[in-house]
């Protein structure tokens, strides 16, 4: 059997894969198992943030694994302790909790938000609000925070506790907030809801207004940081702090991690026992993601990331068939005439590896890459759109 034939033998279907299996890559290059060449823009949903198999990346993650591989959160990482500290220092927040993924990160936002509220207020202080079109996870708690109806089926019952609110509405938000309101969790760029860019000035009243009610803001960065916004996270563009963010994704640059960081009033929240992972801080991942680190922070990177992505929209913005362009840095929705699911398909067998948020085809271009294969991208685009209208 071939690839294909064993996934769909052994494998549960739970994606609906495009019609190719990869084989190799390199930056923003990769090649299926016939050989078959592919600019990509997705980066594997964002993951990919130095592209497939950068050498520094590679040396990094290769050497921890020749060290150690692993060791259980009973003893002190080197690795696990540094990126820690970097983050902190880089962002004006305290700690960090380890975990595997995005979904984790938010599971551990909420736990540390209920049990603030229930040390200093007591039971029933338990709420929290996100809004609608939000993305947080697929476990059943993270399934019950995202503010999408199509998400809240087949798995009764999901974790009580949340309310959804429309985005950009203050007052929404206002008349949702009881005694019993503990946080509010949102993304300021809704990627699975459609690259929703929220407005900067609801952004800071937002915050503002919960700041004075001792409500706990949470910000979930797994798709929009490290690097993602043209800034190292996305709230850094709006001005605001929370006191809990969330990152996953781009930040171990291809491998699987997880953070919760909270700000100096919920440092000490949790003790042993009250959260744990097995492979969270595991060496060899928090060696790549000091390495992305090291990377995205360089002088100039991150002002790059911003003239690539405005590079990108000009180009995108003279194609026929494009309506509008959704964009912050290198985080991009394409509103098309047009199916979008389609309109992908039909660009992965041109060559171009692209995924859709909603009803727009959605770009998450490694950060690295060049102009040339932008150029090459939108062209792949330009003739797919231009075969299906």
């Amino acid at each position: 059997m071939n690839t294909k034939e064993k996934d769909l033998k052994y494998i549960m279907h739970t994606y609906g894969r495009y019609d190719v299996a990869l084989a190799k890559g390199k930056g923003a290059v990769v090649y299926d198992e016939d050989g078959k060449r592919y600019i990509d823009v997705a980066s594997g949903i964002g993951v990919n943030s130095l592209g497939f198999c950068d050498d520094g990346w590679v040396k990094a993650v290769t050497e921890q694994a020749s060290t150690i591989q692993h060791m259980s959160n009973y003893f002190y990482c080197e690795q696990a302790s540094t990126l820690a500290e970097r983050l902190c220092t880089l962002t004006g927040l305290s700690k960090v909790c380890f975990g595997n993924s995005g979904a984790e990160a938010n599971e551990c936002a909420i736990k540390i938000a209920r049990k603030y509220s229930f040390d200093k207020y007591g039971e029933g202080r338990n709420e929290i609000i996100t809004l609608k079109n939000s993305f947080h996870g697929r476990t059943v708690t993270t399934l019950a925070a995202t503010g999408q109806d199509v998400f809240h089926n087949y798995f009764f019952p999901f974790t009580e506790g949340f309310k959804y609110v429309e985005a950009g509405d203050m007052d929404a938000l206002k008349n949702a907030v009881t005694d019993k309101t503990c946080a509010v969790m949102f993304e300021v760029i809704q990627g699975e809801g459609g690259v929703n860019i929220l407005d900067k000035a609801y952004v800071q009243e937002l915050v503002s207004y919960c700041q004075s009610r001792d409500i706990l803001v949470i910000i979930d960065e797994v798709q929009t940081g490290v690097g993602r916004t043209g800034n190292l996270f996305a709230h850094q563009n709006y001005e605001v702090l929370p006191d809990l963010m969330t990152v996953a994704k781009g930040i171990g640059g291809g491998l699987p991690i997880g953070l919760c960081m909270c700000g100096e009033k919920l440092k000490d929240v949790m003790s042993p026992s009250t959260h744990g992972t097995t492979f969270g801080a595991n060496p060899v991942v928090c060696a790549g993601a000091n390495y992305v680190l090291d990377r995205v922070t360089t002088d100039g990177f991150l002002d790059e990331v911003e003239q690539k992505g405005a590079y990108l929209e000009e180009k995108l913005l003279s194609l026929d068939s494009v309506k509008s362009v959704r964009r912050m840095g290198l985080m991009v929705g394409i509103e098309i005439e047009g199916n979008a699911h389609d309109i992908a398909v039909k660009c992965v067998e041109n060559g171009l590896i692209i995924i859709t948020a909603k009803n727009l085809l959605r770009m998450l271009p490694p950060l690295v890459i060049t102009n040339e294969e932008i150029d090459e991208a939108v062209q792949i685009l330009n003739k797919t759109l231009k075969e299906n209208t």
